[in-house]
């Protein structure tokens, strides 16, 4: 099938709804019975009723099902083998054919992991890249809050009434004002933990490539670098310290030949001839050092909070007291009760590190 020769009728566009809703049909099991039967009306799958009726409630909430092969359906992730027959769009339905990278990582991430995943993601998105991650907790949430003006593709483990995590409900309503959220699954199916893995293959294969922020030994993120490289995507990864197991798996890829990358010149490097077409760089600004008097008295989640943000690359202090969202008081009173018992190490610029 290609993008020029299909267009799907109502009535088709029903029954493949009804076909991929069936019990134990996948996408493989899906092609193999519409190319069988010659159509997914001829084979035996759910009611035609409860197909109308998650239409028409996708319907209501602004989600298009976009069919494989129709002009609109992502031009990469309808090449890899497991592609979805239907994918539930909510948000811009433009964003998901324009080039796009993939930035996850580590959900316990560091301050520094943080801070680079956000850089990143705004240096690419301003230099024309949509940015693909998957919503979860840590870096794939600073990847997406970075590139929100510029556009960002949430991809969803479960169904588009089931956002997971609950908290990230207000972020994926900023990104459907200029990006898009997708996702293969019923409106109401809760995400399971073998549903990341699968939806790690979308994250894969909408993308030019991945880049891999923070991850450890076993990790979600080095199934998507494993998918990204069966798919034949760019795999990036950026190294970190060797003490710190958040970047055991990202210095694991980098030793299996991962593209190392310490700046959006890395991945666009090798993306660009793919393309075809030079990029420029935006330039950032330094943020000024945060300042606050010492003294505060931290609370327990807010001390442990701030000492999950630190590992052994230096991260700076202003990042500390953003990322935390305590005051500059509290994380330097942390900052000192972590320096008194020798665990914190000052390094020139504002920035610490734990021992």
């Amino acid at each position: 099938m290609t993008s020029e020769a299909l267009r799907l009728t109502e009535e088709q566009r029903l029954d493949w709804l009804r076909l991929i809703r069936s019990d134990n049909i996948g996408p493989r099991t899906f092609r193999d019975l519409v190319n069988h039967y010659g159509g997914a009306s001829a084979t035996r799958i759910c009611s035609r009723e409860d197909a109308e009726a998650e239409l028409k409630a996708a319907r209501a909430r602004g989600i298009e099902f976009v069919g494989l092969g129709e002009p609109d359906y992502p031009q990469r992730l309808q090449a890899i083998d497991d592609a979805p027959p239907l994918l539930a769009v909510r948000g811009k339905l433009a964003i998901v054919n324009q080039p796009l990278v993939a930035i996850v990582g580590s959900r316990n991430a560091s301050a520094a992991g943080v801070k680079f995943a956000e850089k990143l993601a705004r240096e690419l998105g301003e230099a024309g890249f949509g940015i693909v991650s998957g919503l979860a907790r840590g870096i794939d949430a600073a990847a997406h809050r970075a590139s929100l003006a510029n556009g960002t593709i949430a991809v969803l483990a479960g169904g588009h009434e089931r956002i997971y995590p609950n908290e990230h409900i207000d972020l994926l309503e900023n990104i459907l004002e200029h990006g898009a959220a997708v996702s293969e699954m019923p409106l109401a199916w809760e995400p399971r933990a073998r549903d990341f893995p699968r939806r790690n293959r979308l994250i894969s294969g909408l993308s030019l490539g991945v880049v891999i922020v923070e991850a450890a030994r076993r990790s979600g993120s080095l199934i998507t670098a494993r998918l990204a490289g069966e798919q034949g995507r760019e795999v990036f990864a950026v190294p970190g310290s060797p003490l710190d197991p958040r970047a055991e798996g990202t210095n694991g890829l980098l030793k299996q030949g991962a593209t190392l990358v310490t700046e959006a010149a890395d991945v666009i490097a090798v993306i660009e001839p793919i393309l075809g077409r030079a990029w420029e760089f935006p330039v950032e600004e330094p943020a000024p050092e945060a300042t606050g008097p010492i003294g505060a008295e931290p609370a327990e989640d807010d001390r442990a909070r701030i000492i999950s943000l630190l590992g052994p690359t230096p991260s700076a202090i202003d990042d500390l007291v953003r990322m935390s969202r305590t005051s500059p008081a509290i994380v330097r009173t942390v900052l000192l009760e972590l320096e008194i018992a020798g665990r914190l190490e000052r390094h020139g610029g504002a920035l610490v590190s734990l021992i």
